[in-house]
Order: C-alpha cells, then structure tokens, then sequence
C-alpha cells in the first residue's frame, strides 16, 4: 500500500490518509479495497501509521485511512 497524500487539517480524521493499493496479488484476487478491509492496519517503513477507513466508490484500488495518533486520541483510558 502506498500513501499517496496526507492531509492533518482533514475535515473528517478518518480521512487524513489517502491510500493506493499497490500489492499486484491483492488487485488480482480482490480489484483493491473491499468490505471488511476497515481498520485493517496501514504499515510504512515498519511503523504502524494508521488504519483503512474508506474505498473510492470509483476506484476500488484507492481509499482513505485514519492516522495512528488520532485512533489513540480516541481512546478511552481506564
């Protein structure tokens, strides 16, 4: 997967990352982002970023994701 842009100020958090499915053997078996793929975890540079929020209505292979940070902000704490 890769992060094609990331917007801090997003109007919705859950759509700060925006998200292309790179994996070839994923496109082939799924065509990209399906249902049940939310929360699944967005990983770059062995860093855990974020997670899988939205697919593109028009385009399966692209979709938004939530920053880490913002998932732990939401939290609540014993």
């Amino acid at each position: 997967m890769r992060i094609t842009k990331v917007d801090k100020y997003a109007r919705e958090c859950n759509k700060g990352l925006e998200l292309e499915v790179t994996d070839e053997a994923l496109l082939e078996a799924t065509g990209g982002i399906v249902q049940g793929m939310s929360g699944s975890p967005i990983i770059q540079d062995g860093k855990l970023v974020g997670a899988v929020t939205h697919v593109f209505v028009k385009d399966a292979a692209k979709g938004y994701g939530i920053f880490i940070d913002e998932m732990l902000e939401n939290v609540d704490s014993p």
